[in-house]
């Protein structure tokens, strides 16, 4: 079993910051990739930033340079820094990971349920 957990969402004032967790947990050999999505109502879940296990790191137009994602293999956790927040961020924030459950195995995407960011103006 794998399971992946968010942590750190909340309310904030717009120009604030947030600091958003996930900790991959389970039966787990190697994450690849290891990411934020996330989906605000009545629009479709989109990509917010994704980090490889080299520290590889890109992030959507509209985060970058407010959002930094990172990561820390040892725990199987990815981070993702908000600063600057917006209102328009206000969405539920989902972890996402491509990962391995045994050696030699496919990489497959899983996901956790979420967490929810609310930017007030």
């Amino acid at each position: 079993q794998v399971q992946l957990v968010e942590s750190g969402g909340g309310l904030v004032q717009a120009g604030g910051s947030l600091r958003l967790s996930c900790a991959a947990s389970g039966s787990i050999f190697s994450i690849n990739r290891m990411g934020w999505y996330r989906q605000a109502p009545g629009k479709q879940r989109e990509l917010v930033a994704v980090i490889t296990n080299v520290g590889s790191a890109n992030s959507a137009d509209s985060v970058k340079g407010r959002f930094t994602i990172s990561r820390d293999n040892a725990k199987n956790t990815v981070y993702l820094q908000m600063n600057s927040l917006k209102p328009e961020d206000t969405a539920v924030y989902f972890c996402n990971a491509a990962l391995q459950r045994y050696s030699g195995g496919v990489f497959l995407d899983y996901w956790g349920r979420g967490t929810q960011v609310t930017v007030s103006s």
